[in-house]
Parts: structure tokens; sequence; C-alpha cells
């Protein structure tokens, strides 16, 4: 297994990283007739367009193919089924399945298109491939803003976002690139990573990466790290240890370090991979398939937010954007106070939080911001704002745009370059490719009610490992996660109420304003620079925080896949500005909250209360794009709402943000809708005084099942309002801290 990394590393990106060849074939299971008709989609999304649409004069050639190009051409519209089969929530499937298999015949069309599929010539009734390029366009859009059969409005969002989305993060030459990125301007990072590594890391001894593993090496591999295995007759491998972690990101990887820290002999449970600073390539879409929870391309059941969220060793914390942040006095005086969790008011919880910070390298300058950092930063001052400089945990002179794909240049500290290692060097055990799938919840001997748990029921993902896994554990702890850990908890048996309620997403609405390079003194693309170096505070009149606006890391994928779709012309004119164009978001403490009580199975509801502040905030955001330069700005709302700022009156600019509203999302009745995103989780097995307020106690531990505990973003009792790394670490520490005091002391009762 060492000799196949080193052999990896040797040629450069880790394989996984690296994008798939093209496919002759493909399993997605679509008829010929039905890509058919997608294809006639694709094609109306992403249009050949003529040389004379080109605004520009003397265009290279780059921009002529661009123009050219249509989303019609093989293999795209496969790939676009094939993403959407593997990624896709069952129910929207299904719907493009209905409607395509409908626009493949001709009275299929007559109902969803109307009298513009009718001919002159016999049949009369053409089929939707059959009709002209610029009725399609008219039918898309007639489905964009379609408020009663909001089946179709649905329909057409999924098809924009995974149709883009493969078009602008496919790969058609050898090089890894797509000839797309030139005509807009895009580069992946390639540079040569500036910090060298040893080629033997802390880490890697006690990683053991299943996809290189069979049954026999599996047990091997595992006993000469130190752990106790048992093969028994019913195709299971029975594995001990003192404590097994299921997850590794902040709260998994923080526990990790203490409880290895404090002598236990710990395992850590990661589904995703593991990947090292020379492994990263920084291309999207492989980078997002292999690094995040549904390859980057996950929503709540209706639609209405994308959400974010790692699935790698490290976890969220390999992919963030950096931004560490301490708890804010307000939040923990709340949650001391209202909450009644003495934990949150404590000098132990400073502390943790100051150890937190020193453990990742967290600095509070930055010595060069980056295009977008500083379109916030000079709007702010050209209007007399307060910015603020953003904490981060990594060097001040970081310069990395790519981070959301893995950090290149292995400068910032996620737990998988700092708790990890410490975990390891104390002799812990990294099984990746590993996923739990029961938690094993036994009767308590002793006649209380609370029964007891004693580790957890684990499957790998490589074919070549045919037993499941049994982990035996004195203490078994939950850390995958807002969005994991309470599917797991409640498919294992437990039924506290609050287990998957209560979850926070500090929604994100989008802001975007183009700056010429010609027309703006401000320097640089828009994938450039660290990601998150400033913010602003929207306040209200009575000083409260209403948003946060910050930037937004889009990768040319992303930001076509979530962007207005209006014609085919405007999208391919927008996607020629992408490189100049800077994205604000605004983001907002979440009074309304959400449930997740199967994997993948997200509902989330926003509070009037969190409409009015992201309005604001969405507001705000314009405005400093406006006062940054921006020679055009608009939001992310279905009809493409913008406009041009050359010699625009502020009367009109009023006007114009008087429209903007925090709207209703696909499914909504509304004329527009828009897309809500989402990059923090927490609170849906929230720490509560007893087991009427929350699922775990101030512990960690749950109420039903003793010795089982919960260590990740989910403990949070509310939304935090700022980045939550530094929150969810700090808490972890407190909570690890108080399993190893427990250990001790079971211990001790034994001898």
């Amino acid at each position: 297994m060492e000799e196949e990394r080193n052999g990896v590393e040797g040629r450069g990106h880790h394989p996984l990283l690296r994008g798939e060849r093209r496919k002759s074939s493909f399993s997605h299971g679509f008829s010929s007739s039905q890509i058919q008709a997608l294809s006639s989609i694709c094609d109306t999304l992403i249009p050949p367009l003529r040389l004379e649409s080109i605004s520009k004069e003397n265009p290279p050639q780059a921009l002529h193919s661009f123009f050219k190009a249509s989303g019609s051409q093989f293999p795209v519209p496969d790939e676009v089924a094939e993403l959407m089969k593997k990624r896709g929530l069952p129910e929207g499937v299904m719907l493009v399945s209905i409607v395509l298999k409908m626009l493949s015949t001709r009275l299929g069309t007559l109902f969803l298109c109307g009298f513009v599929c009718l001919g002159w010539k016999w049949p009369f009734i053409l089929k939707f491939s059959e009709i002209s390029l610029e009725k399609r366009e008219q039918v898309l859009l007639n489905w964009s803003g379609q408020r009663f059969l909001y089946p179709l409005r649905l329909f057409f969002a999924i098809m924009k976002i995974f149709c883009f989305f493969v078009f602008f993060s496919r790969q058609t030459n050898d090089n890894l690139e797509n000839p797309a990125w030139e005509a807009i301007g895009y580069q992946v990072d390639n540079k040569e990573c500036v910090k060298k590594h040893p080629m033997e890391r802390p880490i890697r001894k006690g990683i053991i990466e299943t996809m290189n593993e069979n049954d026999s090496s599996l047990v091997q591999s595992l006993t000469h790290r130190g752990l106790k295995v048992i093969e028994d007759q019913r195709n299971i491998c029975k594995i001990k240890c003192d404590v097994v972690i299921i997850g590794s990101g902040c709260g998994g990887g923080v526990a990790a370090a203490v409880l290895a820290g404090a002598g236990h002999k710990v395992l850590v449970l990661e589904k995703g991979n593991y990947f090292e600073p020379e492994d990263y390539s920084s291309l999207e879409g492989p980078s997002m398939s292999e690094q995040y929870e549904s390859g980057g391309i996950m929503s709540t059941i209706d639609a209405k937010v994308m959400i974010l969220a790692g699935s790698t060793v490290g976890g969220g914390s390999a992919v963030n954007w950096s931004a560490s942040i301490k708890t804010p006095n307000y939040i923990l005086r709340e949650w001391s106070a209202d909450h009644k969790l003495p934990l949150f008011g404590s000098s132990e919880y400073l502390s943790a939080m100051d150890v937190v910070w020193k453990r990742i390298g967290v600095t509070e300058k930055c010595t060069e911001e980056g295009f977008q950092n500083q379109v916030l930063r000079q709007g702010c001052q050209n209007l007399g704002l307060n910015v603020e400089s953003i904490p981060r945990n990594s060097s001040e002179d970081h310069y990395c745009g790519s981070c959301a794909y893995g950090c290149r240049r292995g400068d910032k500290q996620g737990t998988q370059s700092t708790w990890l290692v410490d975990a390891v060097g104390c002799g812990a055990v990294i099984l990746t490719g590993c996923k739990a799938e029961k938690l094993v919840i036994e009767e308590n001997k002793d006649g209380t009610k609370r029964n007891k748990c004693s580790g957890v029921i684990a499957t790998c993902s490589s074919e070549n490992i045919t037993k499941k896994l049994q982990i035996e554990a004195k203490a078994t702890i939950s850390a995958g996660g807002s969005l994991l850990t309470p599917p797991l908890l409640l498919s294992s048996g437990l039924e506290n109420p609050h287990i998957g309620k209560n979850l926070h997403l500090h929604p994100v609405l989008l802001a975007w304003g183009y700056f010429p390079e010609s027309q703006s003194g401000i320097q640089g693309k828009c994938f450039e620079g660290g990601i998150l170096t400033s913010l602003h505070k929207v306040v209200s009149e009575e000083s409260r925080v209403q948003a946060l606006v910050e930037v937004c890391a889009l990768g040319p994928a992303s930001f076509a896949a979530i962007h207005p779709w209006i014609s085919g012309l405007d999208m391919k004119e927008r996607m020629v500005k992408y490189s100049r164009t800077a994205t604000l978001f605004a983001l907002v403490r979440d009074k309304g909250a959400g449930e997740v009580k199967l994997e993948r199975r997200i509902k989330y509801r926003l509070h009037p209360a969190d409409k009015e502040n992201l309005r604001s905030g969405l507001r705000q955001a314009l405005r400093i794009l406006i006062a940054a330069g921006a020679a055009e700005v608009g939001t992310y709302r279905s009809d493409g709402q913008s406009i041009k700022c050359k010699g625009v009156k502020d009367e009109a600019v009023e006007e114009f943000l008087d429209g903007v509203a925090a709207g209703g999302g696909p499914c909504s009745r509304g004329e527009h809708w828009t897309l809500y995103s989402s990059a923090h989780q927490m609170g849906s097995c929230r720490i509560g005084a007893n087991e009427e307020e929350g699922a775990v106690d101030e512990n960690g531990e749950t109420w039903e099942a003793k010795g089982l505990y919960v260590c990740d973003g989910s403990v949070l009792p509310t939304a935090v309002g700022v980045n939550p790394m530094i929150t969810i670490q700090t808490t972890a520490y407190c909570i690890s801290n108080r399993i190893a005091e427990s250990l001790k002391k079971q211990e001790f009762l034994v001898k």
C-alpha cells in the first residue's frame, strides 16, 4: 500500500482526483429516446451560436470555439444522465425520467410545451427535439417561470444544475483541460507546491486505506497497528479498541487527538478517502466528487438549499475556506444562561478555545488579498462601512484560491494536518473507505432503563473486502456531522425526539458584480487568492447583527450551475465574464430550523425573520459591489435580476434594491425563485440540560445509551452566526476531555 501511494506521488495527482477518462458506455438507464430529448435540452441551455453573437472585436480562437460549442455534443448528455442518476434524489430522477419520456413523444410534447410544438406539415405535432432552438428557449423560460405546474420548474432547475456542472467541469483532453476554460479566463491552480513535505508524513503510519486492502491484508494491517482482531464464522471481522470514532472532521479529529493522547487505543472510521497536498489536482469535478457529500451536488428535498459538506479525511476542515472565528461572547452567554448549559460560560471552554486556536495555527493578518476580498474591502471603505479581517488557520501569506478542493500548498491546517497527526503519533488508527452502518446497542445488565453502546457495525467500500467489521469499544463517538449523525443514531434504535431536529444551516443568498479589467483598479481573478480574508457585519438600528457579508468561492461549473439562465446567449456572455465577476454572499444566524432523519433527506424552512435578515444582507452586498466600481450587479433570482451601474442615478439603484427579496425555491408558487446555499450545518443532536431539551447531555453522551457520545457540529444548541469551525473544535475538545475523564474513572473502579 505504501509503495502504491509513493508511486502515485511520483506520477502527480492522486488518480481519484484526476478525473475520469471519456466513457464509451454508460449505466444511467435512460432510453435512447430519453437521451435524445435530454440532448435537446442541453443544446437549448448551451446552444451553438453564430460568430456574430460575439461582442468582442477580433475574438480569440478559444472564444470562437466556446460560442460554437453545444451542450448536446457527445457524450455530454450521457454524462449529465449518469451524474444525475448517481447524485440526484430518487424523486428528482423519477421526475426527470417521466418528463424526458413525455418529451420524446408528440402528444407528451404538446402537453408540456403547448402550441409552440405545432407545425404546418404532417404529423403537425413536433417532438421536443424537432422544435427550433428559439422556441425551445421559450419553452424552458416558461417552465422556469411556471407557478402552478411547479414540477416543471423543478425539472428545469435540475436540468440546469446538472447540465452546466458537467459541461464546465469535464476534462476533454490528455492535459485534463476543458476548452471552455480558456474562453472564460479560468485556469486550474497547477503551481508547484511551495511547501515541500517529507515522503513519510506523520499521519501516514496510522492510515489504512481500505481501497488498497482485501480481507486478509486488512486483518494484517489492523494487527500490525496494535489492534486486536478476531475473525468469526459469520463473515464478520471483530476489532477491539478503547474508543471508536465515526468521522475525522472538526469533531472526530479533535476527539481522536485528545483520547489517544490520554493513552487510549483509538480507531477512527472515515467513509471518505485520504489525500495529501501532493495529491490534490484543484480540478473542480473530481475534487468535489471525492471530497464532498454527494459530490457537492446535494440539496434539501425541495431543492431550495444547495448544501456543501466535507467527506474525506479531515472532513469539512480539509475543504473549508479557512475562516477561524471564535465563538461570539453573546452566543456563549445565550447558551450558558438561556439554555442552562454552564460549559459555555466556563473558563474550561475559553481555555479550550485558546488551545484550538493555537493548535491549528490561526493568524489574524493577510499580506495580500485576492480579487474578491479586495472588492469587498474597497466597497465597504467607499461606503464608510466597517470591514473586518478574518482570522485563518493558515499563514499570513497564504494566497490559495483552490483550498475548497484541498490545499495543494499544505498551508491550511485542517484536522488531517494537526489533530489527526497528534492522534496517530499516540497510536491511533484511521480506517478510510469505511462507513458506520449501525451502532451496537445492548440492554444494560444493571436493570436500569438506560441501554449501553458497545460499538459499531461498519462496512468497507472496497469490493475486495467482503467481511463486515464489528468494532467493540468502551466508548463510541459519532462525529459524522449534523447530516449523518442523526440518521445513524435513529437507525440504531435511539428515539429521543431531538435527534434529527433543530437543524440549522446558516442559509446564504448570493450577489454578483462584474468588474471589467479595463475599467477597474482592482486586479486579479475571482478564483485567485485566499478565499476568505474580509467580512462585513450588517447591523440593524438596534445594533443587532442581521447578516454577515463575505465572498464566495465558486469554480466555473458551480458558478454556471446556480447562475440564473434567461437565454443561451446571455449565459455564454455571462460565463465569458466569469473570471472578473465577484460573488458576495449574505449569511444569517437562522431562527428557522429543519430536520434530517434519513441520509440525504433534508427538510428545512426559513423563519420570516431569517428572510428579512437575508434581504438586508443581500441589499448591502449589492451596495458594496456597486460602491467598489462594478459595471453591473445582480442577484441569483431566476429571472436574472440585475442592473447596469454606469451612469445610473441613485433613485434607480434604490428602486432596484427595493425589488430585492429572499424569495422561495423552485417548488414555490411565486413569480420568481432562487437557490439558497449552506456550507455550515449544526444543531441536529443538540446538547440539552435534560432529555426534554436536547439529544445529548453536556458531556456529549446520549440520554438513552451509556457509552455513546456525539462530538460534532450537531451538538451545538443553536446556530452560531459565524463560521463555526472554532466553535465545533472547541466543543469537541471539551467533550472529549470529559470522555477521557469518564474512561479514567471506569478503569479506576475496575481496579
